[in-house]
């Protein structure tokens, strides 16, 4: 799923190849906004075709597609043998993850781009689905039925993804407040007013949660508390940029062609590394590397003890989707209408006897 976990901390175990190179690309057709979802041997991701694709990992042969109404910019979830995804049509759609059958979809009041996450229900007995969408509601739906749990009403649209923290949903909103709704009635718990419209995703560790602004911020939140902890600000630039939250450290990207990596203790700058494009894909701890996509065509991966930079690959066309990566493999999509899979270089074909 998105970022990998409900807590959205964007971090893959293990380390990435030292000779990472391009295996294949797959075209869609249009511009991929939607950050990849891998499990097993599977790579699914949504594009502006209006379609959600499946894709085998090895080799980038197209398994199955399933159309819907408007593009898809909303990143897969997959769950339990079944895929789950946002759509520009205002539906959120289910569909079985081998075969790419429909199973259900939900209709919401407007589009929904950002990425659904999960939740056990309160009962323990079930799965739940957490979506926001631009008719300025976080919807809950259980996972098998598209059921209807609960809806939870905010003032404005709601373009990215909620985090699951101790039984609530967290995330921000364009009506500038940091939400906190209880997952077991759909009810506010508390909120923090963030001063500026929060247009990406946040993460949570421990009972902090991070995320940035429109008005060229990056906050920590105390979510026990309800209390913001620091403000960090660079220069006048907004972030969009999901954070990876790994140890002491947050990294985020900005309009301000930047990576930034700070202290999650009190937001004191750690380094920033320099690309040639704003910064809007969320950049992915793998190791001791981050990786993270540009507008100026390239996946940088650089090292995330001092942010210098170890390798990078030129697509050509900007990167706004984020990086998946699982098994090896790193796949992310670009707005030529191509999805990327980039891992160690393939082993040589056994010889003869």
């Amino acid at each position: 799923m998105y970022r990998g976990g409900p807590e959205l901390m964007g971090c893959a175990p293990g380390q990435p190849p030292t000779n990472l190179v391009l295996r294949w690309s797959a075209r869609t057709g249009e511009p991929i906004k939607s950050s990849a979802a891998i499990v097993d041997d599977r790579v699914f991701v949504g594009s502006d075709d209006g379609q959600l694709h499946c894709f085998r990992l090895a080799d980038g042969r197209s398994m199955w597609a399933q159309k819907t109404g408007g593009p898809i910019e909303s990143s897969p979830l997959v769950w339990r043998g079944r895929v789950y995804a946002g759509s520009s049509d205002g539906f959120l759609y289910c569909w079985d993850a081998g075969t790419g059958r429909p199973e259900w979809k939900f209709e919401t009041g407007d589009r929904v781009l950002g990425a659904p996450s999960w939740t056990t229900s309160p009962q323990g007995d079930a799965a739940w689905i957490l979506v926001g969408s631009y008719d300025f509601k976080l919807h809950c739906v259980d996972a098998q039925t598209g059921r209807r749990m609960w809806a939870y009403e905010t003032g404005n649209y709601i373009n990215g993804a909620p985090a699951v923290w101790r039984g609530h949903a967290v995330f921000g909103g364009c009506d500038a407040v940091l939400h906190v709704v209880r997952l077991s009635t759909g009810e506010l718990a508390k909120s923090v007013e963030a001063g500026a419209y929060v247009a990406g995703s946040g993460a949570v560790r421990g009972d902090r949660f991070f995320f940035g602004h429109y008005e060229n911020e990056y906050l920590c939140v105390d979510l026990e508390a309800g209390q913001i902890l620091w403000r960090y600000k660079d220069r006048a630039f907004p972030y969009l940029s999901s954070p990876a939250v790994s140890g002491d450290r947050v990294i985020f990207g900005g309009r301000d062609k930047r990576l930034h990596c700070v202290q999650a203790t009190d937001g004191a700058r750690i380094w920033q590394f320099t690309t040639r494009g704003k910064v809007d894909s969320s950049p992915v701890v793998w190791g001791d590397a981050v990786f993270v996509g540009s507008d100026d065509g390239r996946l940088y991966g650089v090292s995330l003890a001092d942010g210098r930079e170890r390798w990078s690959y030129e697509i050509g066309q900007p990167l706004t989707a984020s990086a998946a990566v699982a098994s090896g493999w790193i796949v992310i999509g670009s707005e030529d209408g191509s999805l990327y899979a980039f891992s160690r270089p393939a082993d040589p074909p056994a010889a003869q006897p």
